[in-house]
């Protein structure tokens, strides 16, 4: 059984700092690329950030570019979203995802083109 387990979510104040991890169980994705999305209420899943199998490559939503950073750590199967100047408008439940693919990905930033997911983890910027 496959598991991505999402934390480190929770409330902060407008323009601090928040840092996501997400562990992956039950199969290795190191050679896989995966993601972060975000759901807010009543909207789609949305991009967040995404990085290669190994981490030369990055990707971001314009909306969080310059904010978020997006990692890896390969040895713990875990990758992390560092999350800086938080705004209101990035309150949402936030999605760890990876793709099947070893050594290749397909439309990086598309919601469709991860096979697993985690159960989110909510983030709540307060004005």
């Amino acid at each position: 059984q496959v598991h991505l387990v999402e934390s480190g979510g929770g409330l902060v104040q407008a323009g601090g700092s928040l840092r996501l991890s997400c562990a992956a169980s039950g199969r290795t994705f190191t050679t896989s690329a995966m993601g972060w999305f975000r759901q807010a209420p009543g909207e789609e899943r949305q991009f967040v950030a995404a990085i290669t199998w190994n981490s030369r490559s990055t990707y971001y939503a314009t909306t969080v570019k310059g904010r978020f950073t997006i990692s890896r750590d390969n040895a713990k199967n875990t990758v992390y979203l560092q999350m800086n100047s938080l705004k209101p408008e990035d309150t949402a439940v936030y999605y760890c995802a990876a793709q099947s693919g070893t050594y290749y990905y397909t439309d990086i930033s598309g919601v469709r083109e991860y096979d697993y997911w985690g159960q989110g983890t909510q983030v709540t910027v307060s004005s």
